[in-house]
Parts: structure tokens; C-alpha cells; sequence
């Protein structure tokens, strides 16, 4: 099964897929096709062919566009604080050990593991300042084979960055940010650039505007994808606009650091010109339902935002989400979108205290969790398509120790798969696959 588009779930049953040494998917071959039986019969015979059971499924790898790796030990802490608490009192804290070698590759070997458990075959990483921290992320991922983007944090202005944790300065942020840039790309092992480098201003509070025009150039030295938080939450917002007189997208854009290869986070307080800009550059948003209920304090105009065509799809934002699985940003997809259109207040009445038509269904949640995340990438995943990358997880309905139930006489396809968006855990994701290879 799998999403071809935001309003279409495909399913296809008893279907052979062709893949490649490269991990390429050749063909898609359903039963009644031409070379169908030859295909079947050829695999058999040459010990190629994977079968699944009655109770086993096929789903495209979900593609996480939101994660910082560092803040893994802090999953489900102290999500009670107010953001600016929250980040100075735990999360900076946090973020400084990584200084420690040791301790980065034990976090991360973890955070990494974990996610290929839970079906996420393509993540996308802010890390933390420290340069060697961040190498052993890129080396853990090319080892583990999972498909990734591995940002170093840029972070040197002493006005809103704590004296323990922040570049040392502009120049050396720079310099260590372009030499990851090359160190990165030159893993041994790294096929195909699979784990690659992203540039990564923290959010424009975080950096000088020194910083953000020198990323803007490194950018385009070295055709680099960037990411950043862009408008997340009322006081980040404002604060751009009192310091530079223009939103995050506009200051962005006017840095160099709006592109096609661009990732901004959240996006929840943009407005129509903000969207039209993005557009434009053909940027992606992630989308970080469940973070955003604890930090942001409004809700992601989801429906709109697609009306307009810009690209989108979803982070699971670890920390601020707590939560590994991209199922679980599924859910929060299509709850949020409820909230937005009917509204939270109970003092108004019912047809003024929500958005109308801003509902998202599990079709379109799973398909922003995979080819929507892969348009943002602008890379071919998420699909099983031919041309595709092979990146997929094997679902098992009868997995022991499991919430998700199937019962055969009542559920049809389309009800197992949204079962599966509502129910699945880590003990039904039976096998994980990154370019065709069993990871």
C-alpha cells in the first residue's frame, strides 16, 4: 500500500516489485501483467523473491523532515515549561554535553536504531555546534544505512545564546560548518551522497546576521540543503519582526537562505506573502503537529498552505514531540486539523470558533509522512514507483504485544491501513529497507 498522492491511497495485492543492485525499483508488476508469472517464476528460481505472509504488508519508509538528535535523552521531559524555559534550563544544558564524544555516539547510536525500529528511513538532523558531535552522527548513519541530512547548529549570537553553548564566533562557525560540509560528503562508505550535509542556522534569534549571510553563501558554494525554524511560535515571530523589520521568510530569503533545497520548520505564522515566497522557491515546510501543541500556541494552517501547492511534510521534532514514531505525527495531523476547524473556545459559538474546510484525513497524513517529506527532499522516495528508491517497512497485523487488530470478515484493505496509521507500534514493523538493503 502506499500513497501516490495526498488524496489517493493505492492498494496492490499480490504485486512483485523489481529492485535493483542499486536499490532502484525497476517494476511494479500486478497479477494479470505482461512478464508477471515469467518475473515470479525467474525470482523463485534464482532465490530472489521475498514473500510476504497472509498477515503482512508493504508501506513506503516514512520520511522525518524534523529531528534534533541531541535532545533524545530528553524525550517526554519537561514538556510543562514555557519554550524560553524549557530550551535555558534543560535543552541548552543538554545540547553542551555533546563537547563529549563519547557521550554524542552513545546518544546517537540509540536515537538512530531506534528510528529504523519504528519504520523512518530518511531523517533529517539539527545536531549541536560541536563539530566532531555532529561527524559521528553523519559516520553512525552511513553505518546504519539510514538516508539523512546532518546539519551542525550555527548559533554565535551572545544576546540570546548562553555563554556555555554558542560559536565562539562568526568566522569559526563558519569554518567548521563548510569543513563538515566536505568531511561529510567524504565518508568512506557513503554511496551516492545518501547521508549529506545541511546547513543549519538555528533560528534567526540564534545567529548574527553575519552568520546568516555567510550559511547564505556557503549555500550556494557548495549547493548545500538548508534548514532552520522559521516563524514557530508568537515571540520567535515577533522577534524578527522587531529586529529586522521583516518575517522569518522575508529575512531568510534576503540571506540567501530560502531555496529549493531549503526545510523550514513549523511555518505556523506565515502569512499569504509568506506562503506565496515560499512557493515561489518551491521551499518545503515541515509540519510538526504534536510539538507545535506544546510550544508554538496556534495551529499550522494545513489546508491552506496545500491549496497553494507549496510542498509539505512532517517532523516528529524530538523533543518538542515526544515521540519517536511518525505514526504518532500522523495521528496529530489529522487532530490538529480538527481543532483548526472547529475551534477550542466553547465561549463562541459553533460557526465562529474554528477555520472551516480544514480538515486533514489519513490518506493525506500518511502521504506527507512519505512522498510529501520526499517532495520537500526533492528526492524520488516515499513511492513505490519505478525510478524510486526501495525504502519500505514490512507491517505484520498479527505482531504479539501489539494494539493494532484486523478482524478479515469486517476490515477492508483501506480499513487495515488506516488501522494501521492509528495503531501500529514498533512491534508490528517487522523489517526496514533503505535502497533496496534490509537495515
Amino acid at each position: 500500500m502506499h500513497t501516490p498522492s495526498a488524496s489517493c491511497l493505492k492498494v496492490m495485492n499480490d504485486t512483485l516489485i523489481g529492485v535493483d543492485n542499486n536499490g532502484i525499483i525497476t517494476a511494479i508488476l500486478e497479477p494479470g501483467t505482461d512478464d508477471y508469472t515469467a518475473c515470479l517464476q525467474q525470482a523463485e528460481h534464482s532465490k530472489r523473491l521475498t514473500r510476504m505472509t497472509a498477515t503482512q504488508f508493504m508501506l513506503p519508509g516514512l520520511v522525518d523532515l524534523h529531528i534534533h538528535a541531541p535532545q533524545w535523552p530528553q524525550l517526554g521531559k519537561a514538556l510543562h515549561l514555557p519554550l524560553q524555559d524549557w530550551l535555558m534550563n534543560c535543552t541548552f544544558p543538554l545540547e553542551a554535553r555533546y563537547s563529549d564524544p563519547e557521550f554524542a555516539g552513545a546518544v546517537y547510536r540509540s536515537l538512530v536504531s531506534t528510528l529504523l525500529a519504528n519504520g523512518t528511513t530518511s531523517a533529517v538532523y539539527f545536531a549541536t555546534i560541536h563539530q566532531q558531535a555532529t561527524q559521528i552522527l553523519a559516520d553512525i548513519c552511513v553505518e546504519k544505512g539510514q538516508r539523512a541530512w546532518v546539519g551542525r547548529v550555527a548559533m554565535d549570537d551572545p544576546t540570546q545564546c548562553p555563554d556555555y553553548y554558542r560559536d565562539t564566533d562568526t568566522r569559526s562557525g563558519l569554518q567548521q560548518t563548510e569543513q563538515l560540509i566536505n568531511s561529510i560528503r567524504a565518508i568512506p562508505g557513503n554511496h551516492r551522497e545518501r547521508v549529506q550535509p545541511i546547513i543549519t542556522p538555528r533560528f534567526i534569534p540564534a545567529c548574527t546576521n553575519e552568520m546568516l549571510e555567510g550559511l547564505g553563501k556557503l549555500a550556494s558554494q557548495y549547493n548545500c540543503p538548508i534548514q532552520t525554524h522559521c516563524s514557530e511560535s508568537d515571540w520567535e515571530h515577533q522577534y524578527v519582526i522587531d529586529r529586522l523589520g521583516k518575517t522569518d521568510t522575508e529575512a531568510l530569503h534576503d540571506f540567501g537562505l530560502l531555496t529549493r533545497k531549503t526545510v523550514l520548520a513549523h511555518s505556523n505564522l506565515l502569512t499569504d506573502s509568506d506562503m506565496d515566497t515560499i512557493g515561489k522557491h518551491q521551499s518545503g515546510i515541515a509540519h510538526c503537529p504534536l510539538s507545535n501543541s506544546y510550544f508554538a500556541g496556534c495551529v499550522f494552517p494545513l489546508r491552506t498552505a496545500l491549496s497553494k501547492g507549496l510542498h509539505i511534510g512532517l517532523g516528529t521534532d524530538i523533543s518538542g514531540g515526544p515521540s519517536a514514531s511518525m505514526f504518532d505525527s500522523c495521528k496529530h495531523v489529522i487532530s490538529a486539523s480538527r481543532m483548526l476547524e472547529s475551534g477550542t473556545d466553547p465561549e463562541q459559538a459553533a460557526e465562529q470558533r474554528g477555520v472551516s474546510d480544514s480538515r486533514s484525513n489519513f490518506i493525506e497524513a500518511f502521504y506527507l509522512a512519505t512522498a510529501g517529506g520526499g517532495q520537500v527532499l526533492d528526492q524520488r522516495i516515499g513511492k513505490f514507483e519505478p525510478g524510486y528508491h526501495f525504502d519500505a517497512m514490512l507491517i505484520d497485523t498479527s505482531a504479539k504485544d501489539s494494539n493494532l487488530t484486523v478482524f478479515p470478515a469486517l476490515d477492508s484493505d483501506e480499513d487495515v491501513f488506516q488501522k494501521t496509521i492509528y495503531g501500529a507500534n514498533r512491534s508490528n514493523i517487522r523489517g526496514v529497507w533503505v535502497d533496496g538493503a534490509q537495515v
